[in-house]
């Protein structure tokens, strides 16, 4: 499994902005091995994560080299005041069953070597 974090600082958006990141959001979600995202605003600097959690390696790769997200990755500095994308390996994945969280139904044992 893979979490994907989208990390950045809000710019000047346009009509163009917003369709382009609707047409995005629905290709992710259409990707087979698509498993939820969720997004955090930090009030202090201002920064937004969008989280996203797939599959497989091959699931985000679909996304990453879809051309409409390369074509909003060329056209970045339009719209955002800069950006950072965190890409990791999820090793290990448990709750209390509570929260509504996108991995709420995985299971994966993670035990912490000593």
């Amino acid at each position: 499994m893979y979490m994907s974090t989208f990390i950045f600082a809000k710019g000047d958006y346009d009509d163009t902005f917003y369709a382009l990141d609707e047409i995005i959001a629905n290709v992710a979600k259409s990707i087979p091995g698509y498993l939820g995202e969720e997004s955090w605003e930090n009030s202090d600097t201002g920064l937004i994560s969008n989280v996203y959690y797939w599959e497989s390696e091959h699931a985000l790769e679909q996304l990453m080299t879809h051309p409409e997200h390369v074509k909003a990755k060329r056209s970045h500095e339009k719209w955002l005041n800069g950006y950072q994308v965190v890409i990791a390996k999820v090793v290990g994945c448990y709750s209390d069953n509570t929260l509504n969280h996108p991995l709420a139904n995985i299971k994966m044992a993670f035990v912490p070597k000593s």
